[in-house]
């Protein structure tokens, strides 16, 4: 198993920090951990094989950090895609469904709650099974 983490580390942040820690503390040791929290497409192709497991956690998060460091998201978007329809083995791709509540009165909110809903339909349509999970009980979506 590699555990691909996508959360920037905001030394500004403490309460970020210890979200972090407690992340990594729940891991088994046993996982192999990769920090990617701007290029996800390249780490995946980096480090997927026909025998291994890639559990990818987030994609909101990533998609946030690219957001605010003002990357290129639909580049971004289309390279994971292909990195996630070309990975020879097994991936699970954590993603949050921010669709479901109040519409952000931020611009940035906006965007961003846009984007991922696009982010998260583009990579179910990608994907062989889609999951949702809503207070710890799985609902198949797909697959």
């Amino acid at each position: 198993m590699i555990y691909i983490a996508t959360a920037c580390r905001l030394d500004d942040d403490p309460d970020w920090q210890r979200r972090i820690e407690r992340h990594r503390q729940r891991r088994p040791e046993q996982w192999r951990t990769i920090e990617s929290p701007y290029d996800l497409p390249r780490t995946i192709r980096g480090a997927a094989t026909e025998h291994t497991l890639l559990l990818i956690d987030c994609l909101t998060v990533w998609l946030s950090n690219l957001m605010v460091a003002e990357h290129p998201v639909a580049a971004q978007q289309a390279a994971l895609l292909q990195a996630v329809e070309q990975a020879p083995g097994r991936l699970i791709l954590v993603s949050n469904e921010v669709g479901m509540g109040i519409v952000p009165d931020h611009p940035l909110g906006r965007r961003f709650r846009d984007a991922q809903g696009v982010l998260n339909q583009s990579v179910a349509a990608t994907c062989d099974r889609v999951e949702l999970v809503i207070a710890g009980l799985p609902f198949r979506l797909k697959g």
